[in-house]
């Protein structure tokens, strides 16, 4: 857990500085737990490159004298196609953690989403936020529990839960093995509380994973007062089956490269799931959005919005909320000067046309 640590923020002018700043500034064992993938992080690495695989389109001589990069998104006016990725442990990362990244997130208009491994009540979130709040759900093997808690933020005015459905367990995430996270003194998990036992194991002689089904995906539509949205979709069987199971939004993610190495990169997975949902509901994706031209390729290719993860906890590490909002900063100004070098003056003239296609 970190203080912040002095950097002097405008002197960041990407997300590569941002991280760069926050690998001096963190202890190693919190920059691994963030950093660190599954196995031999191949995925990790795959989710950044595979934005270079495509490129992109430029009209010129377009009128761009009403520039804007908002959207909507489930009825809710947006700044920018972007929201803020649940994330474990903020408090590992700076003293004020959940709090100061719900502040930023307020002061740019962006939506957080509050992670179920946060440090930091929800009630005590929803205090301090100025936009929105979305919940991010891991299903307990005691689902009265999970009942009660899916209850417990929406009564604190989550306005939408995102079940993680591609954990099943951890996966091989050897980097955090090797330096295990110890909570910092009064910190804990206020969302997990009542979990009495894990819902998965994984030992070197047994491994149980949670369970977890489609038919929990109905039950939890049965209690949700609020959109339900499905986090970790990989294919597009899945995304049109969660459709059926009531899902109001799909993402494709997967899991930021944490929990099953090897996995195609989200950017690739993404046409497929958009071509299977067909209008339905929004796709968002997150894994490896660095720059703005990354959010453009991601809405050219059909996505509603995207997230990002571990930039700005690296942000939040460097500078609390100041250090979350040069993260936010940072990617609004590379989107809309993309957008003008395309020749794209709102969200909605972004799509297909935008990506050169070389047997064009």
């Amino acid at each position: 857990m970190s203080a912040d640590a002095g950097v002097n923020l405008e002197l960041l002018l990407n997300l590569d500085d941002v991280e760069d700043a926050a690998r001096t500034a963190m202890p190693r064992v919190v920059y691994n737990y963030v950093a660190g993938g599954a196995a031999d992080e191949i995925t990790v690495r795959w989710n950044r490159e595979r934005f270079s695989d495509y490129r992109l389109r430029q009209r010129v001589l377009r009128d761009l004298s009403a520039l804007d990069c908002s959207t909507t998104l489930l009825g809710r006016r947006m700044p920018l196609p972007l929201l803020l990725a649940p994330t474990a442990g903020h408090c590992f990362t700076h003293p004020r953690g959940e709090l100061a990244t719900a502040e930023a997130a307020g002061a740019m208009g962006v939506t957080f989403g509050l992670s179920s491994g946060t440090h930091t009540s929800i009630e005590d979130v929803m205090k301090v936020a100025k936009a929105p709040i979305w919940y991010q759900l891991y299903v307990v093997k005691d689902r009265g529990v999970t009942r009660d808690l899916v209850e417990r933020v929406q009564a604190a005015g989550a306005e939408a839960i995102c079940v993680t459905v591609d954990s099943p367990l951890d996966g091989a995430r050897y980097r955090q093995q090797r330096l295990p996270m110890a909570l910092p003194p009064g910190v804990t998990y206020p969302h997990l509380a009542g979990s009495r036992e894990p819902s998965s194991i994984q030992t070197l002689d047994t491994v149980i994973p949670a369970n977890l089904t489609w038919k929990d995906v109905e039950w939890l539509r049965s209690i949700c007062r609020v959109p339900l949205l499905l986090k970790g979709v990989m294919s597009g069987e899945d995304a049109a089956q969660g459709i059926g199971s009531g899902a109001d939004g799909i993402m494709v993610s997967n899991h930021g490269g944490r929990c099953l190495d090897t996995l195609p990169s989200t950017i690739e997975v993404l046409p497929e799931v958009v071509a299977a949902v067909a209008g339905k509901v929004p796709v968002i994706v997150d894994g490896g959005v660095r720059r703005g031209t990354d959010i453009v390729k991601a809405l050219a290719l059909g996505a509603a919005a995207v997230q990002i993860g571990r930039p700005y906890v690296y942000g939040l590490a460097i500078g609390g909320a100041a250090g979350v909002e040069h993260v936010i900063r940072i990617l609004r100004k590379e989107l809309l000067m993309a957008m003008c070098l395309l020749g794209c003056a709102k969200i909605s003239d972004i799509d297909h046309r935008v990506l050169w296609d070389r047997k064009a």
